[in-house]
């Protein structure tokens, strides 16, 4: 199966410093990849590579395309979606609707409406009439009726309502995502879209740190809270991460036998969120101490 996304070895440097560090992932069809990481993380640098936006070193295929060579094939097959929306002040909805039916093949103005139905947004208002969380919907509503093959999301949801938030991602789900589509998609509300994702790349200081499927994460890792009498007896098992909860310890475990942690306290998968915190913010744990 041919990869959707293939990176290897890519790099990107501002005035010396690796906004992307040797970089080497590959994305699959028919996936949804959370992107996750801290602001300064490389996300961003790393979007604008994938979308021919900014030359980097290394080698780069989207869609067995070279984003910097060509780019104009390229956004023929890819929607994106910035986490500002920015579209004309004077322009009135129906024209949006318009303009994207007369120029883009691949838009599907039916699945536009649907969407815009949920909404209170009018046809005939204008851009600045809309609120910011308006244009927002109004933005998503016209990306998502783009039929590509990648679709790009950088913090799609931003300034929404928990309900709207909900409703878009049902939307993605519904009417855009098949076998042949897949999604790329970076948030800071990880707990609201770790159940759609299936696969996870974390990224640090311009690495990718974990690069995992979904399905294989309660393999891999094991979240413990600790019974107070064997905390000791834990620690001792090396955990990469521990913090406090309710008055107990959480300790995170990579590869580490469940049957060995049951005997110490309570056993759990950790959620992408809770994985994302452990991975990037590790405690130093020596002589049964934090330091």
């Amino acid at each position: 199966m041919t990869a959707v996304i293939s990176a290897s070895g890519l790099s990107k440097h501002y005035r010396g410093r690796a906004a992307v560090a040797d970089v080497s992932f590959t994305v699959a069809p028919g996936r949804i990849v959370g992107l996750i990481g801290r602001n300064g993380a490389g996300k961003t640098t790393l979007l604008k590579a994938i979308l021919g936006l900014t030359p980097y070193q290394g080698s780069l295929s989207v869609l067995g395309l070279d984003p910097n060579e060509q780019r104009d094939a390229l956004m023929q097959q890819v929607a994106f979606i910035a986490d500002t929306a920015v579209l004309p002040k004077w322009l009135r909805v129906s024209q949006a609707l318009d303009y994207m039916e007369g120029i883009h093949a691949a838009f599907e103005r039916p699945i536009a409406e649907r969407f815009l139905q949920t909404t209170e947004i009018r046809r005939n208002s204008r851009v600045r009439e809309l609120s910011k969380g308006m244009v927002t919907q109004l933005h998503l509503a016209l990306v998502l009726a783009i039929r590509a093959r990648l679709l790009v999301l950088d913090e799609p949801t931003l300034g929404l309502d928990l309900l709207t938030r909900r409703r878009f991602y049902d939307t993605l789900l519904s009417d855009y995502m098949d076998e042949q589509r897949t999604i790329l998609v970076t948030t800071h509300q990880v707990e609201e879209i770790e159940n759609i994702l299936t696969d996870v790349l974390f990224i640090e200081q311009g690495r990718i740190v974990l690069d995992a499927q979904i399905e294989t994460l309660g393999e891999r890792f094991t979240q413990l809270l600790v019974h107070p009498d064997q905390l000791a007896a834990a620690r001792a098992l090396q955990p990469f991460s521990e913090r406090r909860a309710l008055g107990r310890s959480v300790l995170t475990f990579e590869n580490v036998e469940r049957q060995a942690l049951a005997q110490l306290g309570d056993v759990s998968t950790p959620t992408v969120a809770d994985l994302f915190v452990a991975r990037l913010q590790p405690q130093n744990i020596d002589n049964g101490s934090l330091s």
